[in-house]
């Protein structure tokens, strides 16, 4: 059975002598995004995380965390402006034999419109033209159950073409750019900065039989590739606040070349100021959809927009 504490009890509790195998859970009481917390905390021994509507579940091996590292991860919540880190903070040590239960009792399949994502381990009832994804929890973001996935999976079964070259930055493990395939894209790249995400992608890739149409590269979002000529009709970005900022020259550069931005990874309060910054670039949102707090964007280069600006 797994242990509990909080944080400032860690030593009393779960601070024994780890097995081999046995894993750590921390469960964090926020409505922050991942991928926000994972950038500030900024700590290499984090080897996977869980995303639900009010909270973060982030796992350590036993062996390479302590004290230190609860404490760094309150001053991440303190930088992002949470206002109780301290009890935000629930701590549970799992042996190893808990670790596949765990995953098991969080990760439940998920219907968004005509797109079904499920674990391996459960199914759920599919309706004619359904598009199934098998998605297995792992090191990498992005198995459907978050607002800010979910917003954009919706908005991807209304737009996507088969004329659409589609472009995923910080894809994660890849599902936005393989349900833009499975809607029938014509062909999609999914980049991520990340390789442990990229060989997470892969393997989900395999699993559900993609072919060469689909294409997963390690690469920075701020970083403008052209991937043998691949030239986007449409850019997924569904990043973080701070990420988005810093990629706003180069995500500006896919819109000013004729592509269409749907942005995401935002809180309601920060969508002004991601506008201000894309307008700067002479790209402006066209469109905004909300859940749960969370926003996401549709954005084009100011010469896409019908009567001039778009907002």
């Amino acid at each position: 059975m797994a242990s509990t504490s909080k944080t400032d009890e860690y030593p009393a509790d779960v601070s024994g002598t780890p097995g081999p195998g046995d894993w750590i859970q921390v469960d964090v009481q926020t409505l922050l995004d991942a991928g926000e917390l994972l950038g500030v905390l900024n700590d290499p021994d984090v080897t996977g995380a869980w995303q639900e509507q009010d909270g973060i579940h982030l796992y350590w091996p036993a062996a390479r965390c302590g004290p230190d590292t609860w404490q760094g991860l309150r001053l991440a919540l303190t930088q992002l402006g949470h206002p109780d880190p301290a009890g935000a903070l629930t701590i549970n040590h799992l042996a190893d034999r808990d670790w596949n239960a765990q995953w098991s009792r969080l990760v439940e399949p998920i219907r968004i419109g005509q797109v079904v994502i499920r674990p391996s381990w459960k199914s759920l009832a599919l309706n004619p033209g359904d598009i199934e994804l098998i998605i297995d929890p792992k090191q990498a973001f992005g198995t459907g159950h978050h607002a800010t996935t979910q917003l954009l999976i919706e908005w991807l079964q209304e737009v996507v073409t088969p004329t659409d070259r589609v472009l995923d930055a910080g894809t994660g493990s890849g599902v936005l750019a393989m349900v833009a395939i499975r809607l029938g894209a014509a062909e999609a790249v999914g980049e991520d900065f990340d390789p442990v995400a990229i060989e997470c992608a892969r393997d989900y890739a395999q699993v559900n039989g993609f072919d060469a149409r689909l294409t997963l590269a390690v690469e920075y979002a701020q970083t403008q590739k052209s991937h043998h000529g691949f030239e986007p009709t449409l850019v997924l970005a569904n990043l973080d606040r701070q990420t988005l900022l810093n990629a706003a020259e180069t995500l500006c550069g896919y819109a000013s070349g004729g592509a269409r931005l749907l942005l995401s990874g935002l809180l309601i309060d920060q969508r002004a100021e991601i506008e201000a910054a894309y307008a700067e670039h002479g790209v402006y949102v066209r469109a905004s959809r909300e859940r749960d707090g969370w926003v996401a964007l549709e954005a084009t280069g100011m010469e896409s927009c019908d009567g001039g600006l778009c907002s």
